[in-house]
């Protein structure tokens, strides 16, 4: 059970083009409501540090995370400098939420192999791990080999430190992560767990993999708030934004045999909705598939209702391992009826 339950705001990643709500106002508010920490996120358009860093100007004491930044789309020693950068121009307020993606985004968009994702970030954060500790790095590892001395080396790189000093050595490392493995590697490595879909009644499908989490181990769940009026339509009116994700991360992201969201949808206990959503999203056919995502799945990972009815769930997740409800809102009076029933 978590003892003081702390809040988050996600701000996502920028679609076709940037958010036409105030987003930095979004933010300070929730600063000032007393929220812990802000998010953004980065898919094949936005990078997830520059918003950080514009938004780091505009706060004082909210932490800033980045959930996630994507692996394959920077070495370990470049992703250092980007959390160093941002840990001194916040002034120590920096979270790296460290992320794998999947082999489509991986191999289609960053042009890189996706196999043995495991190994590949336990080498990643022990090179991060090094850099913040300000030592002279060096890796021998089979992913990001340091120096570089494989095919077409010119045999001239050396060992290097970074010449900016961090500002923290133990700067937080979060990973998200879905399969058992990688819950359990992240709960072995990190400071904290990312989860995309993480439904408080069900504490078990995660219980084995962060039982021997370090103290002070920190679980920020990604909650979709709304606040609708007391109805069933209301309600599941307000439950369509998080279909339609849904429908797209368990239907389209990842191949038919390696879709990683498809998968835990399973584990959850929806195996035979999960295989209509991904055959019907696959055929071409995906409000039909957003159609076909169960209205409790998409209630479980949500708080969505009238005042009321959000405090009255709020219960299950205070009484779950998660530290921080990472919630998705665009409204101001949407973050202060949280804070005025959490905080």
């Amino acid at each position: 059970m978590t003892a003081d339950l702390k809040l988050g705001l996600q701000l996502g990643y920028w679609a076709s083009k940037p958010p036409e709500h105030d987003w930095v106002a979004l933010a300070r508010e929730a600063e000032d409501l007393g929220y812990d920490s802000v998010w953004t996120a980065e898919s094949w358009g936005s990078d997830v540090f520059t918003p950080l860093a514009y938004l780091a100007a505009s706060t004082t004491r909210i932490r800033l995370g980045t959930g996630i930044a994507q692996m394959a789309a920077r070495t370990p020693t470049a992703t250092a400098m980007h959390a160093i950068t941002l840990d001194h121009l916040s002034g120590g307020r920096a979270i790296l939420g460290l992320g794998l993606s999947g082999p489509q985004v991986v191999e289609g968009w960053y042009g890189r192999p996706y196999p043995k994702p495991l190994a590949r970030t336990r080498e990643y954060v022990d090179v991060i791990r090094k850099v913040l500790r300000r030592e002279t790095v060096t890796n021998d590892g089979e992913y990001y080999p340091l120096p570089y001395q494989g095919p077409d080396s010119l045999g001239l790189g050396k060992p290097l430190r970074t010449n900016l000093r961090p500002l923290r050595k133990d700067l937080p490392i979060f990973l998200g992560a879905e399969g058992p493995k990688n819950v359990a590697l992240t709960a072995e490595i990190a400071d904290g767990w990312l989860p995309l879909y993480y439904v408080p009644d069900r504490p078990e499908v995660y219980a084995d993999q962060i039982a021997h989490a370090k103290d002070g181990f920190e679980i920020t769940a990604m909650v979709h708030l709304a606040v609708t009026g007391p109805t069933h339509d209301e309600i599941e009116q307000a439950l369509w934004p998080i279909k339609g994700a849904l429908g797209f991360y368990v239907g389209g992201m990842g191949a038919k045999g390696a879709n990683f969201h498809k998968n835990l949808m399973v584990r959850m206990g929806y195996e035979a909705e999960a295989d209509q959503i991904q055959e019907l999203f696959l055929a071409g056919k995906r409000e039909e598939a957003v159609m076909a995502v169960p209205s409790k799945f998409a209630d479980e990972i949500s708080l969505v209702g009238p005042p009321e009815r959000i405090k009255e769930r709020l219960a299950a997740w205070r009484e779950s391992p998660v530290t921080t409800l990472l919630v998705t809102a665009k409204e101001s009076g949407t973050l202060r009826m949280l804070a005025e029933s959490v905080l």
